[in-house]
């Protein structure tokens, strides 16, 4: 736990090589299974507002592919996760791809409605994840009644 309370603590450090370096290292501890519900939260919850913050790009990056890493083990509701999409205009195309993923892996069928824009993204493999993204929020849809005969 001292190192996740010191990952967290250098996400604000001045020097973005340390921020990078820290969002791995919670990325690490999402990959595992030694984090509880409610620690995964608040570590998303940290690296999501880095990433929507963060100025330089591999810092983004390394926020975005470990708030990924912690959907192995973990349902995350959509609202965790919702401030990501105000970012999502300005995103490279690395980084959309990440956005995107997590989007779709909360399974909320409520996070079509902000995946469908990037549908319609100039650039194909955007569109791709936008649908391979909405595919996974429609794979979690209940399906109709079933009757018993």
């Amino acid at each position: 736990m001292n190192d996740m309370f010191a990952a967290l603590e250098a996400l604000t450090d001045p020097d973005p090589h340390r921020r990078d370096v820290a969002a791995g290292t919670l990325g690490d501890l999402l990959r595992g299974t030694a984090l509880d519900t409610d620690t995964t939260r608040l570590v998303v919850g940290r690296l999501v507002s880095l990433a929507i913050n963060e100025p330089v790009t591999k810092v983004r990056e390394s926020a975005l592919n470990s708030i990924s890493e912690a959907f192995n083990h973990h349902h995350l509701p959509l609202d965790l996760v919702e401030p990501l999409v105000a970012a999502m205009p300005t995103m490279e195309r690395e980084l959309l791809e990440h956005a995107l993923y997590i989007l779709g892996a909360t399974h909320d069928p409520q996070a079509r409605r902000l995946i469908q824009p990037f549908l319609h993204h100039p650039d194909p493999e955007v569109r791709e994840d936008a649908r391979l993204a909405t595919a996974e929020t429609a794979a979690s849809e209940p399906e109709g009644p079933t009757h018993d005969s």
